[in-house]
């Protein structure tokens, strides 16, 4: 069985708060180690109403310091949007807290609107200086030199692993060149992923930090008791992403039973293949959608994501998902 791992945006859903949405992260990190979770991974959003995720680092270290084993890091980090100096210095701080714990995925994406970037002292040309703010970032986790104007502390010679993020071929190349370890967005921007993959894995370096290409995949899974109503959880996810679309960001809202009287035909197109990487339905349907989405694109580990409106119902929804992935490793064994 390839390692299955958990992206979290810590969602705020309609009628609770930012208080209610940290309480559930680590109740959800708590159930994914004991499931058998390999990562818990929180991404860098802003002004995003019903995503509570903005300051990734401090609840990094809120769920490392609730939980004991599971790997919990960025999933990711946007680059652009800080020094790198700063980065080292809070995923040094983690990795000193929580040692052999703590991952550093890197992403050139604002993680928000042309305004908030504005307001996060961003600029438009950014993400043109990612790879040399990376090669930065990766030089302040080296144990420091003898007169070494300016190093992290903590950072320097802490094993923190770094990935590259990204939903393009950009990253992919950048992640082959530096011998980094590379996941792909697929979850929400699949266009490119097999093209991005063949790429990563053709041009890979070996580095210190990584012998070979390892490739690790997003995707929705979306399990329940049955197909009928696993489609009408995911139905939670379809609306944000054409609210989204709409310029109207909100709480993440209930499901509701009749998505095709909801959204235009054109929104329907535009979230289809936005979410074209999803598998949404009972054990076996899961099962099956795994299995074929593992066979066709061969990735090393999955990242998965849920935007469940119900708690317990997202809960058991990474349960269904690890039980089908733990037939799937049963049945591959078998003779």
């Amino acid at each position: 069985m390839i390692p299955f791992s958990i992206l979290d945006l810590a969602p705020i859903t309609e009628g609770s708060d930012a208080s209610e949405a940290f309480r559930n992260t680590l109740d959800l990190a708590r159930l994914g180690e004991q499931l058998g979770y390999r990562r818990y991974w929180l991404a860098e959003h802003h002004n995003m109403p019903g995503i509570a995720s903005a300051a990734t680092a401090v609840l990094i270290g809120h769920v490392a310091g609730g939980t004991s084993r599971i790997r919990v890091g960025a999933g990711g980090v946007m680059l652009p949007n800080h020094a790198p100096l700063q980065v080292a210095e809070q995923f040094g701080t983690l990795a000193a807290l929580h040692p052999g714990r703590i991952d550093l995925g890197l992403g050139r994406a604002p993680g928000t609107d042309q305004a908030t970037m504005r307001a996060l002292r961003r600029y438009a040309d950014a993400a043109d200086t990612f790879p040399d703010d990376v090669l930065e970032l990766l030089h302040y986790f080296e144990p420091a030199k003898p007169g070494q104007a300016v190093r992290a502390v903590p950072g320097a010679g802490l094993e923190v692993p770094v990935w590259l993020l990204g939903s393009s071929l950009f990253s992919a190349r950048l992640a082959a060149a530096l011998g980094l370890p590379f996941a792909f967005a697929s979850h929400f921007a699949p266009d490119a992923m097999d093209t991005a993959l063949a790429i990563y894995r053709r041009e890979f370096r070996p580095s210190a930090r990584l012998a070979q290409p390892y490739a690790m995949l997003g995707i929705n899974v979306v399990a329940a008791d049955s197909d009928a109503q696993a489609r009408r959880l995911f139905t939670t996810q379809q609306q944000s992403f054409v609210n989204l679309r709409r310029g109207q960001p909100g709480l993440v809202p209930p499901p509701i039973d009749d998505i095709e009287a909801w959204w235009t035909p054109t929104e329907r197109l535009g979230v289809e293949r936005a979410l074209a990487c999803a598998v949404v339905g009972g054990p076996a349907t899961v099962q099956q959608g795994l299995s074929d989405f593992v066979a066709r694109h061969r990735p090393d580990e999955l990242l998965l994501t849920a935007n469940i409106f119900d708690h317990a119902l997202r809960r058991r929804s990474f349960e269904l998902a690890m039980q089908a992935g733990e037939r799937l490793a049963g049945s591959a064994g078998s003779p």
